[in-house]
């Protein structure tokens, strides 16, 4: 269970402050400083889906962090042709347990074979009702192979490696791909986010692009990336998002980029202290947001400043910072938010 986010409290939690602002009949800038790597990253998870119709209720703006997987090794993608592909994952010491999830479209038949560090190969296994387990050396590997969802044509397959006896096997573990009747080829894989693995554990050969967490993916939130407002240059750690997502290729995100880095905020038990990361840079954009709906709506200027047309009006004011030579980008969106300098 603990390789799973309780997202369902997080859409409580969401649920609450939404009708809330509806009953008393007050505009809610809401932010989310919150991410995980559980899902297919397309915008079509039960989270994901949820925010987009909740961002429609009343008048809100949903702000949420990129999260901080974009140096971590945990994301890697290919695509499958005819032939036979192997992605190397390698596992570091004293990990007590891990999860691999691999997503592909539905219309795809894949089957896949696993090798331990030995040497020992087990498979190919291909898509059966149920959970496949087997044991390689002193780990135990369960397989789980997912159906479509009512809102996505995702297809998942999950492995959940277990100790037999302390820790899971070290050493650069070989998953290798086998196509039966391949349509479209693409294939994603993640590990958990970063936080929960030890040192050593990574893709690797790992893709930096879409490793936005969940739920940044979803379409109708406003999607904030991190940058060092010291340098003014973007902070490796911020998720990013699909190399090829301005150019027709999902949905555009992130929407723009606030101070992440060492950025002095009150710390617990009293005082302050510096803290990085994606969850330090959305409150900026959020606080923007909640002006931008003072002004409009409790001032009256226009009472229809929330949701996409905040976010429209963020994505214009943003500006570009030096280095780049294009503008939107999967690292840092539309710029730099505006509102907070």
């Amino acid at each position: 269970a603990q390789g799973f986010p309780r997202t369902t409290e997080l859409m409580q939690g969401s649920d609450y402050c939404i009708k809330t602002a509806v009953r008393l009949g007050k505009p809610l800038a809401l932010n989310l400083s919150f991410g995980n790597n559980y899902g297919s990253h397309d915008g079509e998870s039960l989270l994901e889906f949820y925010l987009d119709t909740v961002a429609v209720i009343g008048r809100n703006v949903i702000c949420v962090g990129t999260g901080n997987e974009g140096n971590k090794a945990t994301h890697t993608s290919g695509v499958l042709g005819n032939s036979n592909e192997v992605v190397p994952l390698q596992i570091g010491d004293y990990e007590r347990s891990i999860n691999l999830q691999i997503w592909k479209q539905y219309v795809d038949e894949i089957e896949f074979s696993l090798e331990h560090p030995n040497g020992e190969v087990a498979g190919p296994f291909r898509e059966e009702l149920g959970t496949q387990r087997f044991r390689l050396e002193n780990t135990e590997i369960l397989i789980y192979y997912g159906e479509p969802k009512p809102f996505s044509t995702a297809q998942e397959i999950y492995l959940d490696f277990i100790p037999v006896n302390t820790y899971v096997d070290t050493g650069v573990w070989k998953i290798n791909l086998i196509p039966k009747n391949v349509v479209d080829g693409t294939y994603d894989m993640w590990l958990p986010s970063g936080s929960v693995l030890n040192q050593g554990t990574r893709f690797l050969y790992p893709m930096p692009e879409t490793t936005l967490t969940i739920p940044s993916t979803a379409s109708l939130v406003i999607t904030v990336a991190a940058y060092d407002a010291l340098t003014f240059s973007y902070a490796d750690f911020s998720g990013r998002g699909p190399a090829q997502m301005y150019e027709g290729g999902g949905v555009p995100k992130p929407d723009l980029a606030a101070p992440g880095v060492r950025v002095t905020a009150p710390a617990t038990g009293g005082g302050y202290a510096e803290f990085t990361g994606t969850s330090f840079a959305t409150p900026f954009v959020t606080g923007s947001a909640a002006l931008l709906m003072e002004w409009g709506i409790v001032k009256g200027q226009d009472l229809y400043l929330y949701g996409e047309k905040v976010k429209a009006y963020l994505r214009r004011g943003a500006r570009e910072l030096p280095g780049y030579g294009r503008w939107p980008n999967g690292e840092m969106g539309y710029g730099e938010d505006v509102i907070i300098r």
